[in-house]
């Protein structure tokens, strides 16, 4: 899941956690000032500086993104 690239397919933070409006927040700044659309999840994990438990809370996260649709994830 690593290799894979997130992608933002709605910009809504309704009724998320704190890691995952961490998510939604950078994925938004991304597409904003360089206009990409997709993002490595390796990236996200390089900012968000996560270790351990922080980290299986992220890729939690991430799936629960996915599962209501509010982001994709490509190629893993």
């Amino acid at each position: 899941m690593i290799q894979a690239l997130a992608v933002l397919l709605r910009n809504t933070t309704w009724k998320c956690g704190r890691v995952e409006r961490l998510v939604v927040n950078y994925l938004r700044d991304q597409i904003r000032k360089f206009g990409r659309a997709h993002i490595p999840i390796k990236d996200m994990l390089q900012h968000f500086k996560l270790k351990g438990k922080q980290k299986s809370e992220f890729f939690d996260a991430i799936r629960r993104l996915e599962k209501r649709r509010i982001i994709k994830i490509e190629g893993f």
